[in-house]
């Protein structure tokens, strides 16, 4: 009994201890993970939209709900935004580029855990292509082979489309 008490407690401050050294290191690689997040962002936000100039956070408390992409003279010529939704394998996200008629300028799948050779296949130009220029994406095929992953990101875009259409057009 003295014997199992023992390795019970060395268990437990090795536990302990590693414990301590996962949330060290998440304290240390958090603003890193945070800033290589923000790059990214902005180099996608620009491949989705490279006429603008620069994007301007429209926020709702904490959270972004959409850039205003704006142009040199500081124009407002669009929006972009963030959709999201449940694939075959998990969360879908997509950034998505908007005029300010309607029509869609570019998408990118920003992070998928799709089975690869099938689902993955929505990060593919051939698929995200189908979505430039759309202002009605009832058009837009899904993947054959993949027809839960390409459907997630057609409903999660024109959903949020619609959505982030209303928002801005009140706005204004």
């Amino acid at each position: 009994m003295k014997e199992t008490l023992r390795f019970g407690f060395i268990l437990g401050i090795i536990c302990i201890v590693a414990a301590g050294l996962l949330a060290g290191v998440d304290i240390l690689t958090k603003p890193k993970i945070i800033a290589q997040e923000k790059l990214e962002e902005g180099i996608s936000l620009k491949a989705i939209f490279p006429s603008a100039h620069h994007f301007d956070e429209v926020r709702d408390g904490r959270e972004v709900i959409y850039y205003k992409a704006l142009d040199n003279d500081g124009k407002f010529i669009g929006v972009a935004f963030k959709a999201s939704g449940k694939g075959y394998a998990g969360e879908i996200k997509t950034l998505v580029g908007m005029l300010s008629e309607g029509r869609i300028t570019a998408i990118k799948i920003m992070s998928q855990n799709e089975t690869p050779g099938l689902g993955s296949r929505i990060a593919d130009t051939n698929f995200t292509a189908r979505f430039k220029e759309k202002s009605d994406l009832s058009g837009v095929e899904a993947i054959t082979g993949a027809t839960i992953s390409s459907r997630a990101v057609i409903d999660s875009v024109k959903k949020k489309a619609e959505e982030i259409r209303l928002r801005v057009k009140n706005e204004r």
